[in-house]
């Protein structure tokens, strides 16, 4: 869009799988205007995820919010005019010392009787689904996992919220936001919008953003996440039986993960080392360590790597999303903290967030007290 004024009810201000899929639920009902820095998106985390979606993985708040999201996956491809955003693909839980094991006992405790949770697996039939895998100490299953396409999501939410008569603005970083009455006035990059309300949806930026408004923070601190992907000279021991894709292998203490891609696998030593707000660069130690981690548990040759990159992960202390605003600064609505199930939350936690910032009943679906998820929690 060139540039120019816009007046909206609701900017949404980040414009990665947050920012869109909150986005395109708000326009449903409201006029929005979503605000990116960056002339293409998607570009950071969102880009640059393992894209699982997994039941049973998080914490409490983010288990409830990926079951729900099950059937609008597959709601979402026929609204949004996708292909079929999940692909099978089950998860498998390894504890490889006794860390490991403490760590399984303390998970299948924790979620027992939950929808989706990991069920034991007797060692062999972990290695026999995984022939790859060195036996462990102890074995889960999530069945119902599956391949999550991050990026068949983002495009259509964004094509979505356009049908919905929603504006889109690139490369437009935020400079100032100032109260206007009631509302706001946004400067961003040589666009100047005035809304109704805000949310703030920047991800690892949402504090910077809130700072510019003069809100408070959330204490949100991002955390980057390295990701590499290795070559395997026999390409044919990436399939379990029956030439199935091997399952998504995940060390249950989250020291390493490895999931088979084209030819190839994914590795990550599933680090998360504390960072400041900006493009996200892989170290070359936490890639060497992603290959020592999963050479130990398994009996890939994994000697080289075609390409490596980094993320970045934001949580608030609790691990829970953050939605809604300060009572000292209405109008001004959080929703971050998806750090690490951002893209398998997305579909739930998006149409509850909606209904927060609109003051409208939550969905049926989205069984979740919204005290676990709300910012005046932070507070406490």
């Amino acid at each position: 869009m060139t540039s120019g004024r816009n007046s909206t009810d609701i900017a949404v201000v980040g414009g990665g799988i947050a920012g869109v899929s909150i986005a395109y639920e708000l326009a449903a009902t409201r006029r929005v205007t979503l605000i990116e820095a960056e002339p293409d998106l998607p570009l950071h985390s969102t880009a640059r995820s393992a894209a699982t979606y997994v039941p049973g993985h998080g914490s409490g708040p983010f288990r409830a919010l990926i079951t729900a999201s099950g059937p609008r996956f597959v709601a979402l491809a026929d609204e949004l005019g996708t292909p079929p955003l999940l692909t099978p693909r089950g998860v498998l839980w390894v504890a490889v010392d006794d860390d490991g094991e403490a760590a399984m006992d303390a998970v299948l405790a924790e979620q027992a009787g939950e929808p989706g949770a990991p069920v034991p697996l007797p060692v062999a039939e972990a290695v026999e689904r995984c022939p790859v895998l060195r036996t462990p100490r102890a074995a889960a299953l999530t069945e119902a996992a599956a391949d999550a396409d991050a990026i068949a999501l983002h495009a259509g939410y964004l094509r979505g919220l356009r049908r919905r008569g929603g504006t889109v603005l690139r490369g437009a970083p935020v400079e100032t936001i100032t109260r206007d009455g009631a509302g706001w006035r946004i400067a961003a990059g040589t666009h100047h919008v005035t809304a109704a309300g805000i949310v703030d949806a920047a991800g690892a930026w949402t504090d910077v953003v809130a700072a510019r408004a003069g809100v408070p923070g959330i204490g949100l601190v991002p955390h980057r996440r390295t990701i590499a992907v290795c070559p395997v000279p026999d390409p044919s021991v990436l399939h379990g039986p029956s030439a199935t894709p091997l399952p998504m292998v995940v060390d249950v203490g989250e020291r390493f993960y490895l999931k088979a891609e084209a030819g190839a696998v994914l590795v990550s030593p599933a680090d998360e080392t504390p960072a400041e707000p900006g493009d996200a660069r892989p170290d070359e130690l936490d890639v060497a360590l992603a290959l020592d981690r999963v050479r130990a548990a398994t009996t890939l040759p994994l000697h080289s790597v075609r390409t490596a990159w980094a993320g970045l992960r934001s949580f608030v202390p609790d691990r829970a999303p953050v939605v809604g605003a300060w009572p000292e600064h209405p109008g001004f609505h959080f929703f971050a903290g998806q750090g690490g199930s951002g893209i398998e939350s997305a579909p739930a936690l998006a149409a509850l967030g909606a209904a927060v910032v609109t003051g409208t009943a939550p969905p049926p679906d989205v069984t979740l007290d919204l005290d676990v998820v709300s910012v005046t929690r932070l507070s406490a």
